[in-house]
C-alpha cells in the first residue's frame, strides 16, 4: 500500500516534520515493537512541566498482548471499530493533585507538551499517532486500577502510516483520502492586544 500524502499549506514555513504529521485510522501491517515503543515515551518524558512534576502516566499495550485487548475493551465502540487495527494501544493519564497535594491546574497542559513530544518523534520515526477522546475513562480507571488521585485522558492508536484505507467504513474512508489538511490561520486565534472573539 502506498502511503497517502497530505498537503499542507502553511502561512509561515516550518520543519517538516511538523508539515508532514497527520492522524490516520489505518495503519500499516508492520509491527511496532517494543522498543520502538519505548523510544517514543523517552521523548515524552522530556518535555517540561510545571515544577518538574511530570504528572503524566501511560499505560500501553502491543498488539497481541493482554493489556492492548483491555484497552481496547475501554474504547467506545466507534473507536473500537477501527483502532483494532492498530499496532500499539495508549491510555494517557495525569494526576490530578501537585507535590503539596492541591489541585494541579496545569496537569493536562503537561500532558500535552508530553504527547506533542511523542507526536513529533513517532513522526520523525515514521511512525503515526491518533489521539482520540472517545475512551470510557470511569472504566479505564477501573481497569487499571488507577487511584482517585489520577484522571484518565485519551485513548493513542500507533501504527506506521500506509494502511490500507479500504479497512475503514466508507465515511472514515474519505476523511483518509482527503489530500488537504486545514487549520484556522494564526491570526483567528493569537492576537498581539485583547482578546478577540472569532
Amino acid at each position: 500500500m502506498q502511503e497517502l500524502t497530505k498537503i499542507t499549506p502553511t502561512d509561515y514555513d516550518v520543519i517538516d516534520v511538523i508539515k508532514t504529521r497527520w492522524s490516520p485510522r489505518a495503519f500499516d501491517d508492520v509491527p511496532v515493537s517494543e522498543s520502538e515503543v519505548k523510544q517514543l515515551l523517552e521523548a515524552g518524558r522530556w518535555a517540561s512541566s510545571s515544577y518538574n512534576q511530570q504528572p503524566w502516566r501511560i499505560i500501553y499495550g502491543i498488539k497481541g498482548d493482554a493489556v492492548y485487548d483491555r484497552i481496547l475493551a475501554c474504547l467506545i465502540p466507534f473507536n473500537q471499530d477501527w483502532a483494532t487495527h492498530a499496532p500499539v494501544l495508549m491510555v494517557t493519564a495525569y494526576k490530578k493533585t501537585n507535590f503539596d497535594g492541591d489541585a494541579y491546574f496545569h496537569a493536562l497542559h503537561d500532558l500535552g507538551l508530553f504527547m506533542g513530544n511523542l507526536v513529533i518523534q513517532a513522526n520523525h520515526n515514521g511512525i503515526a499517532v491518533h489521539q482520540m477522546g472517545g475512551i470510557d475513562q470511569e472504566k479505564a480507571h477501573q481497569e487499571f486500577e488507577f487511584t482517585s488521585d489520577f484522571g484518565i485522558a485519551t485513548a493513542v492508536a500507533i501504527g506506521r502510516y500506509g494502511g490500507d484505507p479500504d479497512q475503514l467504513s466508507d465515511d472514515l474512508k474519505e476523511q483518509e483520502l482527503e489530500k488537504m489538511r486545514e487549520r484556522k490561520p494564526v491570526d483567528a486565534f493569537a492576537f498581539n492586544g485583547n482578546f478577540q472573539s472569532k
